[in-house]
């Protein structure tokens, strides 16, 4: 697949779970993602800080994008996420992932969360295995 196809950007963009989040894809291609989202008062936790749920959520949504870009369907089959500093309460968040390795049963993809600025929030690494039937979703 040398190029994405647009039902593969529209059925990211419409994923509800990033929708109901605010997330925005702004870039794709082969292997890589770019997604966004704009910081407010409902990301925040009990503590007043930024929900580390919601930076999780953001790398595995550049995950999903990034990998799924070589023509197979591929879930999750391990997820880290390393924090590095907290963001701001205001702003915003930005994930990109590159998948380093694409085979025929599974991908591996870096992704890295930061503020605008360019400021580290977090390092993700992600596992996909292939969907033996690439008809299910």
């Amino acid at each position: 697949m040398s190029t994405i196809t647009e039902e593969l950007r529209r059925a990211m963009e419409n994923s509800p779970y990033g929708r109901k989040l605010g997330f925005r894809l702004l870039e794709l291609a082969k292997g890589y993602a770019k997604v966004s989202v704009t910081l407010g008062p409902e990301h925040s936790n009990f503590l007043g800080t930024i929900d580390g749920g919601l930076v999780m959520s953001l790398a595995d949504y550049a995950f999903a994008c990034s990998c799924n870009t070589f023509g197979q369907v591929r879930v999750a089959g391990q997820f880290s996420t390393n924090f590095i500093s907290a963001p701001a309460l205001k702003g915003e968040l930005i994930a990109e992932g590159k998948t380093i390795h694409a085979g025929r049963t599974m991908a591996l993809t870096e992704i890295t969360v930061t503020e605008a600025s360019g400021r580290i929030i977090a390092k993700a690494m992600g596992t996909a295995i292939t969907k033996q039937d690439n008809n299910q979703r």
